[in-house]
Formats: C-alpha cells, structure tokens, sequence
C-alpha cells in the first residue's frame, strides 16, 4: 500500500482530488449483492493507492431506495443494507489514518414519503402544523381534480400527488420524495442541525443535492414555457447557505453544491466567501469532446469563479452521466439527460483514447476535480436489460430515457469469480456485462499501460509536483484543434483533438502521455501529454 498522503490542512478543497463512491456499486463486503460499507472500508487501499485526498459518498442514509437513496427517511441512521452508523464512523476514522477525507452527501429539496416527517402529516390532514413542513395544497378544478400547478418534473411525469384527503403535495421528482417547505423554520433548524451531526462525527465537507431548488414561489403560481423562476435558483437560497456556512464554518467544514445553473453570474453567487465553498461545473461536463469548446468552457468557468475568490471544479462525468469512455465514442459527445436514448452507437476504442486525454486535460485545471468510481478502470456504459432497471427516470419517461442504472452498475475487482470480484454473491443489485471482468482494477494493477495506471500516475504527479490544483493557468499559442496550457513552475498540458500531429513545444522531459507519440515524436490526434518546459529540476 502507498504511504499515507494527509492533505492540506485549511483550503484542501481548493486543489483537491475528489473520488465518489456511490455505496450501493462499489464493493459488497456481506455477500448480498449490494455493496456496502464493508466492502468500502476492505477497498480503502484501492483508494489510497490511486493517490486521492477525499471521497465522497452519496447518500448511505436510511432510504427504501426509492431512488438510489436519494429518498432520505432518517439522516441520522445508515442504511441496514449499507451497515450502521458505528461501521460509517470506523470508516471516517479509517480513512483519515489513510490521508483521505469523507464528505457526505444531503439532500434538502426533499425527504423519503417513509420520513416521520411526512407520515405524520399524512395523518394529520389538511391545515395541520405537520403539513406546514411540505407543500400540501387543494387542487384546481370544480373538484379539486386538478393538480395545484403546471411545474415540470425533474424526472418527467407529474409533480403533485393527491392524497385521500383531498389535498395534493408538490414533488419535483418521484411521488416518494416530497418536497420540504424551505419557508419553514423548523425545516431549516433541523437541516443545520444534521450538518452538525455529521461534521461532529468527523465528516470534511458535506455535498449538496440539487441545491438550486430548495425554495419555491410562496405562490406556488403557474409557469409559463420554460421558465423555472418559480424552483430554481430563488434568491431565498442565499440566506440559506449563508446560515449553513455558519454551521461548517464551526467545524473548518466545507460545502459542495450541486448546482445545475446555466447564468455563470448567478452561479458564481453561490461562490461567495460567506455562502458555499465550492459547486460542480456542470458546463465542462456537457461541452462536446472539441477544443474550441472546452477552451471556452475553461476560460468562462475561471471567469466567473475569479470574482468571488472560488476555485473552480473539473469533472467529467458522475452516478447520474453516461460514462466518459461512452460519451467520447459517440458521434455526439455532449451529455444532455434529454438526448439519452437506448441503442446509440459508441466506438469504445475512440472514446477510451479520449477519455485518457481528457483526464489528463482535466486533472491538470486549476481547481478541484472530481472522480467518478470505475472512471479509473476505464468502464463504459452498461446497458442494462430493460427487465432489470431499477431507475424511476426510467420509468417515468414511459420508457424512452434508459435512466443511469448504465453507469451504476457494480465495479469488477477481479477478471474472474462472482460478481467479479464485488462480492461473494453469483448476482449483484445490477447486472455486470459479460466482458466486465477485462476492465478488473486486479487486471489493471500491474498493466503500465492501463487506465488504472494513468490514473495513479496522474495523481502522483498532481500531488508531489508544485504547480498543479488550485493557482494561475495561461494559455500557450497552439495552432488549431490544439489545446496548450501552462501551470506554474513550468508545466506545460497539450492535448490534440485533430488531424494533423501536434509538435510539442520544446521541454527538458516528458511526465506523462495519455497514449504514444508518432515516430517523430508529434502528439497525435486525441492524445494529451504533460511536460516540463524548463530545465528546474523534476
């Protein structure tokens, strides 16, 4: 096992490198076919040895699984099927002792329809203090038949359910995930209080779930096409994460948003010294493998996290985007949820060559980046059989949308045996394609020339050479469809993304390739390199 790293103390997440376990995929330590937290803390050598500062864990809270957790009945419970919260404090501990961090993932937009919260007001009916805490109201039409307003799902499908009673309540996303009043104060005091609970038991950072949403129009009024004004990204938001930064600020605790906000303007708000730390860009992750268009996605990016004193964040793709290598072999390399349809064609080949220069383009950003599990072994999208998604993005798009059980299905650790290697169990939650055991990370470990190993290398580098993470970046002259930029202390990222090879400017060494170079030493086309440029010692 690699030597412990410890991070930076202080501003860690400005330049750290951030690995998401989504529990249920990453290892089964009990046999059952779900991971769990057993199987994680059995794989923390894995994570050690790929050289990252911190992980971060989706939901592993008390949940029927309604959508993958994401339906919180009890925050301050683990999920039976994951282990117990004694076994979540082990692994914190564990994982400090292994120079990595935990940051923990809440959901405040809404809670699980099993939370006590919900079925006490389910059965305290209409003009209750308990359905205060959602958004319970009479429905339209000469019977009340009608839902209260014209809101889009996050998921397709309706957004109000009806209830015996009468009443409807609002749910941007699934009908077992109610949305919470934020206008409540006793919903924000109890969320203040959860970070509390888990930065007291030794969590870095907490992650925020749709983060844009949390509060509605008091009015909860009709929107007309494609306005979202009356649920995303409210300025009431602001007063909320100003109070939570208070919270973290107690516990040098730090705040990652997820925020699918498309103004950099108002996104950047989000970035202000007394709100949240930092937030996912979104924007690089959806731009088209074209060097024209990343550029513009970095440069705007760095723009508009400058103001506020932000680092920016870089990441490719997580447990809700088709995989890296997928996307990159197709003949559209953008990522829209819209777009997602079963049976589009990928040449695995391209886009595992891309995906290798793309991480090397990204891990060599300023800022922060982010590390989906299995993006290290290079795995693609898997399609699962219809019979078998688990999804409700699935299924409430009638079907069409092949929703993202694709790139949750559980990681193999070895090229053979059950499971390939995830578990005891002969069948996981999720089915493993046949070929799953030639991406095994045992397979990999020893391969110089694999994913895995570019990944470790990578991050050898980014940690223990000066001039990666958070700090200055200039653009060097390149000729077109070229990429070239320079970090401090004379580092230097090319990346190719045409015909013909590139030269390489000149440089004192070579670090690392994400594939070889021509005969005449050119960069071809998508391929990245990192080089040194001046004759410092390296």
């Amino acid at each position: 096992m690699a030597a412990p790293h410890t991070p930076d103390t202080g501003d860690w997440w400005r330049s750290a490198a951030i690995y998401q376990v989504y529990v249920r995929s990453f290892a089964d330590g009990d046999g059952d076919g779900t991971g769990d937290l057993a199987g994680v803390r059995a794989r923390l050598g894995h994570l050690a040895r790929l050289g990252i500062d911190a992980i971060w864990f989706t939901p592993w809270y008390r949940s029927p699984m309604a959508d993958g957790g994401y339906d919180v009945a009890d925050y301050r419970a683990i999920d039976p099927s994951f282990g117990t919260l004694a076994e979540a404090e082990k692994l914190i501990e564990e994982a400090r002792d292994l120079g990595i961090r935990v940051i923990v993932d809440v959901v405040p937009n809404h809670v699980s329809d099993r939370h006590a919260w919900f079925t006490a007001a389910l059965a305290a009916g209409p003009g209750s203090p308990e359905r205060e805490l959602f958004h319970f109201r009479p429905g339209r039409g000469a019977h009340g038949e009608l839902p209260p307003n014209n809101w889009p799902s996050q998921f397709a499908g309706e957004t109000w359910t009806r209830v015996p009673d009468g009443e409807w309540y609002l749910h941007l996303f699934t009908p077992e995930q109610p949305d919470l009043n934020w206008a409540h104060p006793t919903v924000r005091h109890e969320h203040e209080e959860v970070l509390r609970f888990w930065f007291q038991r030794g969590a870095s950072g907490v992650r925020v779930d749709s983060a844009a949403l949390l509060a509605k129009d008091p009015a909860l009024a009709d929107a007309a096409e494609d306005d979202t004004s009356g649920y995303v990204d409210r300025d009431e938001l602001h007063t909320i994460y100003r109070s939570w930064r208070a919270v973290a600020d107690e516990y040098d605790g730090v705040l990652i948003g997820e925020l699918w906000v498309p103004d950099p303007e108002r996104f950047s708000r989000y970035l202000r010294p007394d709100e949240l730390h930092t937030a996912f860009n979104f924007d690089f992750l959806s731009r088209p493998w074209d060097a024209s268009e990343l550029r513009e996605s970095i440069d705007m990016t760095l723009a508009h996290h400058a103001p506020v004193g932000a680092p920016a964040t870089w990441v490719l793709c997580n447990h809700d985007v088709t995989r890296t290598v997928t996307r990159y072999g197709r003949t559209d390399t953008t990522f829209a949820f819209a777009s997602k349809r079963f049976g589009t064609p990928t040449d695995l080949a391209l886009g595992t060559r891309r995906a290798r220069a793309a991480a090397l383009l990204s891990l060599a950003l300023p800022g922060a980046v982010y590390l989906y599990q299995g993006e290290e072994l290079g795995l693609p999208e898997a399609e699962v059989p219809p019979g078998r998604i688990e999804d409700p993005m699935h299924f409430r798009s009638g079907g069409t949308d092949p929703g993202r059980d694709g790139c949750r299905v559980p990681l193999p650790w070895t090229q053979d045996g059950p499971s390939y290697g995830f578990g005891s169990a002969g069948e996981p939650w999720l089915p493993q394609p046949a070929d799953w055991g030639t991406y095994a990370a045992h397979r990999q470990d020893a391969d110089p020339g694999s994913m895995l190993s570019l990944y470790r290398e990578a991050l050898r580098l980014r940690r223990t050479k000066p001039g990666f993470g958070d700090g200055p970046m200039r653009w060097l002259p390149s000729s077109p469809g070229v990429l070239a930029l320079a970090r401090g202390e004379g580092l230097v990222c090319v990346v190719n993304f045409s015909d013909p090879a590139a030269p390489l400017p000149a440089h004192s060494r070579l670090l690392l390739a994400s594939g070889p170079l021509d005969d005449e030493g050119r960069l071809p086309r998508d391929t990245a390199v990192w080089l040194r440029v001046s004759t410092a010692r390296s």
